[in-house]
């Protein structure tokens, strides 16, 4: 399956996570190359305004400062497609209950795999933003 039909049904596993309570964090990783770039990161931000999430681009150079911005979750999505394939191969959802990870093989192929959760609990995002 193409990995942007595959990316599709692993973002409707990200909502459905937010919805539950279960999300826990995001991570794009697995970079192509050796870009400035080295992670993008989405943690919870629960609320009585709503669910936000805290986005952490989170640079390899020492020089960079990271850097955050909080965004609804369809904000965060429209910030992390254009980073598929052309600077990330792999986007890690952990939740509570199991973690997914999307995959992008060099043919463009998307797949997912479901593994045991490496959290138990929500741990909300804490920003400078706030």
């Amino acid at each position: 399956m193409p990995y942007q039909d595959m990316f599709v049904l692993f973002w409707e596993q990200v909502k459905e996570s937010v919805q539950e309570g279960r999300f826990a964090k995001l991570t794009m990783a697995k970079t192509i190359g050796k870009p400035d770039l080295k992670n993008i990161f989405l943690r919870p931000v629960y609320s009585d305004k709503g669910f936000k999430v805290l986005l952490k681009y989170r640079y390899r150079s020492r020089e960079t400062e990271d850097q955050e911005e909080m965004l609804t979750l369809e904000e965060a999505l429209v910030v992390l497609k254009p980073h598929l394939r052309k600077s990330f191969l792999s986007v890690l959802l952990f939740t509570t209950t199991k973690d997914i990870i999307f995959k992008i093989n060099r043919k463009g192929v998307g797949s997912m795999t479901e593994t045991p959760p490496s959290f138990h609990h929500v741990t909300q995002a804490k920003s400078d933003l706030d």
